[in-house]
């Protein structure tokens, strides 16, 4: 009987947890991580519990914060018609992402990302947006929806067609629509790119597969690159939604959150306490609702993507 090879002295080799070698890189892993480790409680979690502290006082930002008013800021916030809102505003932002953007983003990554011609300046035209600033992207928009026909392209536009001018930031009706749009113009080359690369990695051979088993277009995309494309759009929907909720800089420069509140997000709203009326303490308490939001939704989100990430692995 042929006896089995020696194994090599090499798969011999262990490692204790106490041995020096492991401690040695356990701490060489520990000095790498180190100026990352200290940044990040420095800028995150201090901030955080700083939040939390301030949120219990009545707290204008000069001196020590002496006035400890308990839970009496939450209660106000929850009290406040401005802040429900704001709420309510964010709600729609997250459901005109959900229904417009994210879908208008997909259609555009599977006609740029295929065999639309000249798609390469397609894809760089749509992803364009993106790059600038959102306070470049907020001026311009502000030239595109001015009110006069004169200055104001939009308004040109209509005016040249026989409609008429609309003051679409001063409009309580047309403002949030209006910041919608440009909102999308702004991020839907970012959500476009996603879907791109979630395309590539789907072999076209399963297609192929499909429009030789009598499958059409619609059938092909519906029931095979969708399903493939599950976890991309999940991201998607995760990163939509969290930018939703903590919308701030393109709203604030174009609306302030007006006409009348009428364009107020959580952003602008803890702000609007913080840094314009100097109520610290309510402000870290309207930090500490949106912080508790986004992680309750990341909470619940991951838990049930990765269940459904699961079932589609099996």
């Amino acid at each position: 009987m042929q006896s089995l090879p020696a194994i090599p002295d090499i798969f011999k080799l262990k490692r204790g947890a106490g041995s020096p070698r492991s401690f040695k890189d356990a701490l060489t892993i520990f000095l790498f991580l180190l100026p990352a480790l200290v940044l990040f409680l420095l800028f995150v979690i201090y901030p955080i519990f700083q939040s939390v502290y301030y949120s219990f006082f009545d707290w204008k930002g000069f001196g020590p914060a002496e006035d400890f008013i308990g839970l009496g800021n939450f209660k106000n916030i929850l009290g406040d018609k401005v802040f429900m809102i704001a709420l309510r505003n964010a709600g729609l932002l997250i459901v005109f992402s959900l229904l417009i953007q994210l879908p208008l983003s997909l259609l555009l990554a599977v006609m740029v990302g295929r065999d639309l011609p000249g798609r390469i300046f397609f894809r760089t035209i749509f992803f364009m947006p993106y790059v600038i600033s959102e306070v470049i992207t907020a001026i311009m928009w502000l030239f595109l929806l001015n009110p006069n026909p004169e200055r104001g392209f939009i308004n040109a536009v209509i005016v040249a067609f026989g409609g008429e001018a609309q003051p679409w930031l001063g409009d309580m009706t047309l403002v949030l629509p209006a910041l919608f749009i440009a909102l999308t113009w702004k991020y839907f080359g970012f959500h476009m790119l996603l879907y791109m690369a979630g395309l590539q990695n789907i072999p076209q051979e399963i297609e192929e597969a499909g429009r030789i088993d009598g499958a059409n277009s619609l059938q092909n995309f519906f029931y095979i690159t969708l399903p493939l494309l599950g976890s991309t759009i999940r991201t998607s929907v995760y990163l939509s939604v969290l930018g939703s909720i903590q919308q701030f800089i393109l709203v604030w420069i174009m609306s302030k959150g007006g006409p009348v509140n009428a364009s107020e997000t959580l952003a602008t709203y803890m702000i609007r306490f913080g840094f314009v009326r100097f109520q610290l303490g309510y402000a870290s308490a309207v930090a500490i609702y949106m912080f508790v939001l986004c992680l309750t939704f990341s909470l619940i989100y991951q838990r049930l993507t990765r269940q459904s990430d699961y079932l589609t692995g099996l």
